[in-house]
């Protein structure tokens, strides 16, 4: 009996040793589990990355946002409203804290950004507006300044006037009836006149070929083009490249995109517009950590604080917005590479 007294004592501290080890380590797990939970859940909705400045912005709002302890899920709808309505959708049942939202098209996502708000989640219209639903910020570049540079650089580059082709962005995209307005405003007083004008859609920069070869159609007498951003641009200046007329007609666009810096210096682009994207996502991303936290935005902190508002269509809403410059071959080292937006070596590599 003695003996078989000994061995079940044994057997049953073996077992108390066990469960209390899997108890610890269940412990461990929750609370890794739990601090993960605790951080603050941020939503990224992106129309494409066929532009190039979309993935500087992923990379400073994700960084930033992290270092401020929040987590970052990002999603890609390829340019396709259906599937960002549907990633939406997902950040609204995963309960995120803040979506953030690059709008395919503003309107089409009305039904499910006013959802979103519903269940008590912030919303951040990010660079381009989402009309009517009352977002709690708008951040973006100041739009119809970057449309007004474009027509005072035009005006510059072509002193005695002329024909000139407008090659819009796409018309979803709210922030082209921005630019399209600060365009035509800085043109009024001039004597250029615009004979051909399109639009492309979903950014593609193939139409913008296609609208160059139909102005050229209406006459071969042009002096510039207005392109929607620098990717429409170079399929803008292929096309004059192939009509002998690079280098002759004046391009200006936007984005400081690399391809376009390096046209600049080689002179078959005269400017383009610099925004700077990496101020814009990395204060976007502060400030949807500091709303994600009920904190006031328009209380300055770290030199941020929102303090206009802009209408939505329907409601006045907190609005930043970021100033634009107009980089040409003259300013192209102290904006471009002295801010370290892109290398000498990049930005000069075609150049003897």
């Amino acid at each position: 009996m003695k003996r078989k007294t000994g061995i079940f004592l044994i057997i049953g501290v073996l077992v108390l040793i066990l469960l209390t080890g899997c108890g610890t380590g269940t412990e461990e797990t929750a609370s890794e589990d739990s601090k993960e939970a605790d951080k603050l859940q941020i939503g990224l909705s992106f129309d494409s990355f066929v532009i190039e400045r979309w993935l500087r912005d992923r990379d400073m709002f994700v960084s930033t946002a992290q270092g401020l302890g929040a987590e970052v899920n990002v999603q890609v709808a390829g340019g396709v409203v259906d599937e960002q309505i549907s990633q939406i959708e997902y950040f609204i049942q995963k309960k995120m804290d803040v979506i953030v939202i690059i709008p395919i098209d503003g309107d089409a996502l009305y039904d499910v950004v006013k959802e979103a708000k519903s269940k008590g989640i912030y919303v951040i219209c990010y660079d381009r507006i989402t009309p009517n639903v009352n977002a709690d910020l708008y951040i973006t570049i100041d739009n119809e300044m970057v449309g007004t540079l474009m027509g005072e650089s035009l005006i510059k580059a072509c002193p005695d006037g002329g024909n000139i082709f407008a090659i819009y962005g796409s018309p979803t995209d709210k922030n082209v009836e921005e630019v399209e307005k600060g365009f035509k405003e800085a043109l009024k007083d001039s004597n250029l006149d615009i004979v051909y004008s399109g639009y492309c859609d979903n950014w593609l920069a193939e139409l913008a070929a296609t609208h160059v070869n139909k102005g050229l159609e209406v006459t071969d007498d042009v002096v510039g083009v207005m392109c929607g951003n620098d990717d429409l641009a170079s399929q803008a200046v292929k096309v004059l490249s192939e009509n002998r007329l690079a280098g002759q007609v004046a391009v200006v666009a936007q984005d400081a995109d690399l391809a376009a810096c390096q046209r600049i210096v080689e002179d078959t682009q005269t400017m383009t517009v610099y925004k700077p994207i990496e101020q814009e996502a990395s204060t976007a991303a502060e400030l949807a950590v500091r709303l994600g936290n009920g904190e006031n935005i328009s209380k300055e902190e770290n030199g941020i604080s929102v303090n206009e508002t802009f209408n939505d269509g329907s409601n006045d809403i907190p609005y930043y917005k970021i100033t634009p410059v107009a980089v040409t071959a003259e300013n192209m080292d102290e904006v471009i590479i002295d801010g370290g937006f892109h290398t000498r070596e990049d930005v000069y590599l075609n150049v003897k």
